[in-house]
């Protein structure tokens, strides 16, 4: 009887960590934004060499304190990928990030099919908005738009605990 025990014990430890574990990773370490917090959504302009704000609308978005890289974004922009890649700088190597399922706007799969098949267009939206950090900007041909936040290639080496590659702001602390 002690080892029935024993074994209930076990499976009703195990299935309370796993749902544990499961709310913890997609709905407790992130919050939804009012888009007056986001602020405006901006694109590297390649004439004035600044991020610069672009006309949105419906944006939302999600964020976490708990990772620079959980910021997911969805938002409309009357702006034409035509136009864009003529003034904004184009974002090789965008990989979307998944988001939480319960954020539906954000579909990382789509928006890296599109990306890939060249229907989509990621652009760099904010370089460095945290050291080793890129916000980028997806914009799909019928106006919806998309914005993560990914580690740029000064990171990627940082955080791997190398110094900063030649051309890379120096990393906090710092040591280079």
């Amino acid at each position: 009887m002690m080892g029935k025990f024993l074994a209930v014990l076990l499976v009703a430890c195990a299935v309370g960590a796993g749902v544990s574990m499961y709310y913890l990773q997609v709905y407790a370490f992130y919050e939804e934004l009012d888009p007056a917090d986001v602020g405006n959504v901006k694109v590297y302009d390649l004439n004035t060499g600044q991020s610069e704000s672009i006309l949105t609308e419906n944006l939302k978005a999600i964020d976490s304190d708990s990772s620079p890289i959980r910021f997911r974004s969805c938002f409309e922009t009357p702006l034409s990928v035509a136009l864009m890649t003529e003034t904004y700088a184009i974002y090789e190597d965008a990989e979307p990030l998944v988001a939480p399922g319960w954020f539906d706007c954000f579909d990382a799969e789509e928006i890296g099919l599109a990306l890939e098949s060249g229907e989509a267009v990621a652009f760099l939206g904010e370089e460095n908005i945290t050291y080793g950090i890129d916000r980028v900007i997806a914009v799909m041909p019928d106006g919806r738009g998309f914005g993560w936040n990914q580690i740029n290639a000064c990171g990627e080496v940082v955080f791997d605990g190398d110094d900063a590659p030649e051309g890379c702001p120096t990393p906090p602390g710092g040591a280079n």
